[in-house]
């Protein structure tokens, strides 16, 4: 969009150019009158004042909707896991001591498999989602079952959680949550690491209703559950995915990196201060 604006600006100053020379050529040319030098002249300072005009109109109306756009936000979702709360599940397997091989074994039957992925959508009892992690490695069987069970300890809260969301929330915003979330892991850290969530007009975790973002019926669930404009939406996630999951149902979105920048996007973007 801006290339596009960038190339307009350059062909119209082009344009401007060349009419502005055409009446000094044909003079020097001796091709024109006085009186038709004069009436194109009058006619290229015309052509100057009237696309100035248009520029300022056009500068005029793209402000106004700007200012609309940076208006219509009266809804803020979060994401949880790495937004809101840290989940650091390499130092907590590293706690174990376990050597490379076996280490590198557990991750991959557990932290980094589809079925942690798939324990979000709660489907299942806990039970059957700790059989199949262990049937990725069954060698592993007795430390992956440990592992698992004190696998809450990954999640901690950021220290600016909680005063970010109050303050949002003293501005008047409307604040969700729409998190994947596993059961288990949901209810070892809901208490303890996510005290922000007294600040939360709605919560969706994926648990709760079997749907997982990417997927656009979780965000469709979201907009239906609480009555939101999707216009008047925005979502805040870590990951890509999920944010073009949300832009699928019409939702605002910003990818967040950390505070800093996700704040800065929420001011350029929205004008959330």
């Amino acid at each position: 969009m801006k290339n596009g604006k960038r190339i307009a600006a350059l062909l119209g100053v082009v344009a401007l150019l060349i009419i502005f020379c055409l009446p000094m050529f044909f003079a020097l040319k001796g091709d024109f009158s006085q009186e038709v030098f004069m009436a194109s002249l009058h006619t290229v300072l015309f052509v100057a004042v009237m696309g100035y005009v248009i520029w300022m109109v056009f500068r005029l109306v793209n402000k106004k909707k700007n200012e609309e756009d940076k208006r219509m936000i009266k809804n803020i979702v979060f994401d949880v896991g790495l937004v809101l709360v840290e989940f650091n599940w390499q130092s907590y397997l590293d706690g174990f001591h376990f050597d490379k091989e076996k280490r590198d074994k557990i991750a991959k039957a557990t932290f980094q498999s589809e079925v942690w992925d798939e324990r979000d959508k709660g489907l299942l009892e806990e039970r059957e989602y700790r059989e199949k992690f262990k049937a990725l490695a069954p060698e592993y069987a007795e430390d992956i079952e440990d592992v698992i069970r004190n696998s809450t300890r990954c999640v901690t809260k950021m220290d600016y959680a909680e005063t970010w969301t109050k303050y949002l929330k003293e501005q008047g915003y409307n604040l969700y949550i729409l998190s994947n979330y596993s059961r288990y892991m949901l209810d070892g850290t809901k208490q303890n690491e996510m005290p922000f969530l007294k600040y939360m007009d709605g919560v969706i975790f994926s648990c709760d209703v079997n749907q997982m973002k990417p997927d656009i019926e979780i965000y469709q669930t979201l907009l239906s559950k609480f009555n939101l404009k999707a216009e008047e939406t925005l979502f805040i996630d870590d990951r890509a995915e999920n944010c073009q999951g949300a832009e699928k149902a019409g939702i605002h979105t910003i990818q967040f990196k950390d505070l800093k920048q996700a704040a800065k996007e929420m001011e350029e973007t929205y004008g959330i201060k």
